[in-house]
């Protein structure tokens, strides 16, 4: 009997949009001889299943299902494709595992913890793995700038907590940049981290859970046209994403386990792609992405497709991976 999938996309951050497309290149990857794939729309006005006609079918939010043509359709397995907002940060999940659907991504607490940049790095940091200096804010707090540029010096990063996509992030260059950056910051976030620079060569990692196996995924490097990987360079073709990365030997292999280590560290499953700065020989974590970017042209699919996993066969894995957990 062919399983019933629902693919969730949209969500309720800035990065809709860039849900929607990745959730849509899952159904159209979806093998449709062993899945019944269903678009389902989680947004602020509504919860809503598509058909193949795009006629919309409202969600009954007390057991997830949806009634199509006189019958109730309830779901085996949900495929996580939204990004930020109530995907990545564990909120849907844990609604989900409530109802004792099984899905696709970690445990909501996992989701939740890689999802708060600060909690993160407060738990990887204890395993030993390198990360830049950095300071908190929340909405509200007295800001002292010569006392943040004192603790993470010039440039540094202004990055909303919890926050995605690169949205509301800027690169500070002087104590006087340093309060805009922070209102824009606060426009996504009422959390908010500043890190210390660090300069060195910049690879994402994909590491997910494959075939009952962690597996590393051919590693990324980015060089990007603008100060940083921000929203241009991820989406608009302002940045080179070079897979496999040419790296020296050692380098990979350090890269690998200490990628390996943050996955284990962060108790992790299903998709994570995590940022890594190279300095002076050695990786230090910036954060984890639990719901990377699931298009064509994402990273995540390039670097599956460097070790010969199609799209089809890497989202059929996510499935059948999450429906033999218990």
């Amino acid at each position: 009997m062919k399983k019933n999938i629902a693919i969730i996309m949209g969500g309720y951050s800035s990065e809709v949009n860039i849900s929607l497309k990745s959730g849509n290149v899952v159904y159209e990857n979806l093998d449709t001889e062993k899945y019944n794939a269903y678009r389902v729309h989680i947004l602020t006005e509504k919860w809503v299943a598509l058909d193949e006609n795009n006629k919309e079918y409202t969600i009954n939010k007390d057991d997830f299902s949806f009634v199509l043509n006189g019958n109730n359709v309830s779901f085996h397995c949900v495929f996580n494709a939204i990004h930020g907002t109530p995907g990545e940060d564990g909120k849907i999940l844990a609604y989900l595992e409530l109802l004792g659907i099984k899905h696709t991504s970690a445990p909501f607490y996992q989701m939740a913890l890689t999802f708060n940049k600060r909690d993160c790095l407060s738990v990887v940091k204890e395993y030993g793995i390198k990360t830049a200096t950095s300071c908190f804010l929340n909405k509200g707090d007295a800001i002292i700038t010569p006392e943040i540029i004192k603790k993470v010096g010039l440039p540094c990063f202004v990055k909303p907590n919890n926050a995605g996509s690169s949205y509301g992030i800027s690169k500070v260059k002087t104590e006087s940049e340093l309060i805009p950056a922070i209102e824009k910051a606060y426009k996504e976030d009422s959390e908010l981290l500043i890190e210390s620079f660090l300069d060195g060569r910049e690879v994402t990692i994909g590491v997910i859970t494959f075939e009952g196996k962690i597996k590393v995924l051919p590693i990324t490097e980015i060089v990007t046209e603008n100060d940083f990987f921000d929203y241009e360079a991820k989406y608009e073709g302002k940045s080179e994403e070079i897979t496999p990365a040419d790296l020296p030997e050692n380098i990979q292999i350090k890269l690998e386990k200490v990628a390996i280590k943050t996955y284990k560290a962060l108790n992790m499953s299903g998709f994570s792609r995590s940022e890594y700065i190279i300095v002076n020989g050695e990786p230090h974590f910036l954060e984890m992405n639990t719901v990377p970017g699931l298009t064509t042209e994402s990273i995540i699919p390039q670097q599956a497709k460097e070790c010969n996993i199609s799209l089809a066969k890497l989202f059929k894995n996510a499935i059948e991976t999450a429906l033999k957990t218990n």
